[in-house]
Formats: C-alpha cells, structure tokens, sequence
C-alpha cells in the first residue's frame, strides 16, 4: 500500500530470526527442487506483522534468497476510508470478505507456479482510491504474503500467525497511526470481531510468534 509506514524494531528482528531458524532449511529445500516458495506472515490489527514479513525478507537476503512481499492491504474491497465508511454503516462488513482472499490466493498461487509477475491491485492511502501496478517476480525465489487473513490462504507452503491480541497491540497501533479514526471507540468494536475471527486461524499455522516475539512450531 502507498503511503504505509513501516518501521522495523528489535522485536521484529528477533521474530524474523526464529522464524527463518525454523524455516530456512524448508524453504532452501524447496528451492534446491527448482521450485519457489510461498509463505503467510498474519495476525490482529498493529500485531507488526508488516514489519515482521519485511525482517524475515532482510533474514532471508542475508542468506542469499530474494523475496517479494505481498501486503494484504492492497487486496480490500474498498481502499482504508471507504472502507471505515462501511463499516460503519454495517458492522456485519468486517472480516474476511473485506478482502479479495481469493485473488491475492490467486497471485500468490502464480509466484509458485513460476509466473513472470502479475497486475495487481495498489491502494494509494492518501487518495482513497485503489488502482493497479504491475508487479515483476524477477528474481525472487521466496513471496510473503502477510496481512490479518493470510493464514486462510491455500497457496502457502507455511503459514506463520503472530500470537498477540488487539488490545497488546494498541500501542503500536497508537504510533503507526495513520488517521485519528483508527483509534476511536468504534474501532475497539472493530478490533473485537476481528480477534474473534482472527484467533481460531491460529490452529492452520506451523509457526507461532509468542507474545515475547520468540517462536514456536505449532
């Protein structure tokens, strides 16, 4: 998404490390086979899981392995004030079908099949508007795709959910804030469906981000 911020911390760092511990000699074996491979980084709102899939693609190039980065932000329906505005007027709207899941399913399905790139959808914040870039795979072996409902994809050879709620995340969220809506009370409205449908992914995930940042296999 244009417009984003993305500040990688220590915490993050730490969280990139042991998942590529757990991880690397996976994704090295995969590509030893000439195939690529795909993985999800996912959890609640400010839980960092942009700042974490970024940490594991530096882990990663230091390791020798270019990687392409899908942000799961570029895939609603609506771009992030439109769709506040929905929400709003129908909070049943929250949760999955915010998302076009099954295209960025698709996107992330022609990475592994060797696709060149793809046209994808390109949110420009500040606008609130949603148009498309064309995204080149040029040498990337490995695609993260991270986002709230990434671990629902079916593309990814593993999926990765970071164990914190909404409410550890506040403060996070409070320091990436990109508009003072964002921290209002109807958020907090928000925030609480999405943990209860973001929680049970936790179960499809073979890699779990602690509340500490260490990580854990599922």
């Amino acid at each position: 998404m244009q417009g984003d911020s993305i500040v990688i911390e220590p915490h993050h760092v730490k969280a990139a490390e042991g998942i590529c511990d757990l991880l690397l000699q996976q994704i090295q074996d995969t590509l030893a086979s000439g195939a690529r491979y795909t993985l999800t980084v996912a959890g609640e709102s400010g839980s960092g899981k942009s700042e974490t899939a970024a940490a594991v693609a530096e882990q990663l190039e230091g390791a020798g392995i270019r990687s392409f980065i899908f942000q799961q932000d570029d895939y609603f329906v609506y771009p992030p004030k439109s769709n506040d505005r929905a929400r709003r007027e129908d909070i049943s709207w929250v949760g999955p079908q915010e998302v076009k899941v099954d295209l960025l399913n698709e996107h992330l399905a022609a990475f592994k099949n060797g696709a060149d790139g793809v046209t994808k959808p390109l949110v420009i914040y500040a606008d609130d508007a949603v148009t498309e870039e064309q995204a080149s795979f040029d040498g990337a072996q490995v695609a993260i795709a991270e986002g709230t409902y990434c671990t629902l994809l079916e593309s990814a050879d593993a999926h990765v959910f970071i164990d914190r709620d909404w409410e550890q995340t506040r403060a996070h969220r409070e320091k990436r804030r990109r508009d003072a809506s964002e921290l209002d009370p109807f958020i907090d409205q928000v925030l609480t469906i999405e943990h209860d449908i973001i929680s049970s992914h936790k179960s499809r995930a073979q890699v779990i981000v602690n509340q500490d940042y260490s990580v854990s296999p599922a």
